[in-house]
């Protein structure tokens, strides 16, 4: 079978799961969220944090809740590193002690969903700090993402309320209803497939292929992948991400991480469809994640595969920086999906991919990871774009635009952009002081194009909350560990805000009836038109920095 095939085959099967799952796996979310039962073990937490599960919350006190929520988890995470040579499990290798501006970007990034890791993690955080805070804040900081999309849906789908759920049910819920349950049978499956899980620290030998014995850092790997990929984390147990064998050993793992990655942002559509009583709608959200996710696989699987630049075609293939077990084709489908959420994981090194290649992965996270986007993130950032794309739309007939009953006013229209033009003025700004600061510029591999393409990525990676790195950049430092920290920030929490302020100021609207003018919003010319505006947007916004970068290097 030749590589074109394997990979058609590889990714075909993908569709076929996502698409199996989407109708069951939604409606058993939108179960969740709309339950009036509480769990006998939810009882007990609600108890334990003080929590009335009936009573909900105006979109302040949500994000109130939302905003603390983390800077406990923050403070929390960042002072067990801080001790974590004095705990159980460490490494116990002085050299490897955090500092504090390293501790405190990896609190802000695993915190903020990012996981942005500018260590090793097999070499310096402890299996206590591995389980107890990494991984923990890869459940929780999912939660949460999936808690504000919720919360957004309840504003379209309300009438004359201020009322939009609680934060504290919501985040329970999410994590002990949909990714617990998931990450324990996945993590199983790992295991089977050859993923490690143990509580070795450095005496996990094993046979090279050249003879000698290799001694690597063992520890509770698969149950840290698997929720790593299924929560959009990212964040590796090793330095080398998913392309380590312990974490991802084989092809059908290497399958079964990108189905996980994928599989709650979208299904989540079709939650939304369900809560706001019509199918239809969540249908045409899903489909244009899907349209998007389509188009820049393709292109990313003809970069890669068509092999552009002399010794790629010299080569036949652009195997630099892929693993021979994983080949191109799946290497490059895993780099798609995880740029088009928010994981961040990695099973090749994207700094060695062909220029437009790399271009691809770093357009993925500038349209916003929308395709399906991050747990819950993709689908409030997607109906940010349906909301923008309906005033577009209403602009061009003369009339007050609508999207599912509400209207889209000054107010609601102000917010919606505000979120979208948040994200790149993070990006730009980060990226035009490091480039203007020679001692950052210092931290690059390369010089020219691809020197560049290294500073954008780092920001449009952190202010998106994605965490992947070009790998190039020496990122360790107290600037960059200060500056991409403070985009990890703001790129997470500034759009949050601003859409529980949108949920609000839909759920106090009451309901407009459809008339002859109203745009239907769920038909083939609206997927194409939320699509389109996507797209353009975004290169209208990001098109000069990627000359600048890819497209010049791939030119060059």
């Amino acid at each position: 079978m030749s590589t074109t095939t394997a990979g058609t085959v590889f990714l075909l099967l993908l569709i076929a799961a996502l698409a199996v799952v989407h109708v069951p796996f939604g409606d058993y979310m939108y179960r969740v969220y709309t339950s009036d039962n509480d769990s006998a073990a939810e009882r007990v937490i609600y108890r334990l944090i003080g929590v009335d599960s009936r009573s909900e919350q105006t979109w302040g006190a949500y994000a109130r809740s939302v905003l603390a929520f983390s800077a406990v988890s923050v403070l929390f995470l960042f002072a067990l590193q801080l001790v974590q040579d004095k705990l159980p499990l460490h490494l116990h290798d002085p050299a490897t002690k955090m500092t504090p501006a390293l501790a405190w970007n990896t609190a802000i990034s695993f915190v903020t969903n990012t996981n942005w890791q500018a260590y090793s993690g097999e070499s310096t955080q402890g299996h206590l700090v591995q389980m107890a805070g990494l991984a923990v804040q890869n459940f929780v900081s999912a939660a949460v993402g999936m808690a504000v999309a919720m919360a957004l849906v309840r504003g379209f789908a309300r009438t004359r309320t201020g009322d939009l759920g609680n934060f504290w049910v919501d985040l329970v819920r999410g994590t002990l209803r949909i990714l617990l349950p998931i990450a324990l049978l996945g993590a199983i499956l790992l295991v089977a497939g050859g993923a490690i899980q143990n509580f070795h620290l450095n005496d996990q030998v094993v046979n090279t292929l050249a003879g000698p014995q290799q001694t690597i850092t063992g520890g509770p790997v698969a149950s840290q992948e698997v929720i790593k990929e299924l929560g959009t984390n990212g964040g590796g147990f090793y330095n080398a991400n998913s392309a380590h064998p312990f974490e991802n050993p084989t092809a059908w793992t290497n399958w079964l991480e990108i189905f996980l990655l994928m599989v709650i942002g979208f299904s989540l559509p079709r939650t939304f469809g369900r809560m706001v009583g019509s199918k239809k709608q969540g249908y045409a959200i899903a489909s244009v994640m899907a349209t998007l996710a389509a188009l820049s696989m393709t292109l990313m699987l003809w970069f890669q595969l068509l092999h552009h630049g002399t010794v790629p075609a010299a080569a036949g293939t652009a195997m630099e920086g892929a693993e021979q077990r994983l080949g191109v084709a799946d290497s490059a489908v895993f780099a798609d999906a995880t740029t088009l959420t928010s994981t961040g994981a990695v099973d090749s090194f994207h700094d060695s991919y062909t220029s437009l290649g790399g271009m691809m992965a770093m357009f993925n996270m500038q349209l916003g990871e929308v395709a399906p986007g991050g747990t819950g993130s993709g689908l409030y950032s997607m109906l940010i774009l349906a909301v923008i794309t309906v005033f577009v739309a209403g602009l061009m007939v003369g009339r007050t635009p609508e999207y599912l009953g509400k209207k889209i006013n000054p107010r609601e229209i102000k917010l919606a952009s505000s979120y979208f033009l948040v994200t790149p003025l993070i990006v730009l700004i980060g990226t035009a002081v490091a480039m203007a600061l020679p001692g950052e510029r210092a931290g690059m591999l390369n010089a020219g194009p691809h020197g560049l393409s290294e500073v954008l990525y780092a920001f449009t990676s952190a202010a998106n909350n994605n965490g992947s790195a070009f790998a190039g950049l020496s990122a360790n430092t107290n600037w960059w560990n200060t500056a991409l920290g403070l985009a990890m920030v703001l790129g997470r929490f500034v759009p949050i805000v601003l859409v529980l302020a949108l949920a609000g100021s839909l759920a106090r609207q009451g309901h407009t009836p459809e008339s002859a003018g109203t745009l239907p919003t769920h038909r083939p010319q609206f997927v194409g038109m939320v699509a389109g505006v996507t797209v353009i947007l975004v290169a209208l916004t990001f098109l000069p920095m990627l000359a600048l970068g890819p497209l010049a290097e791939g030119i060059h």
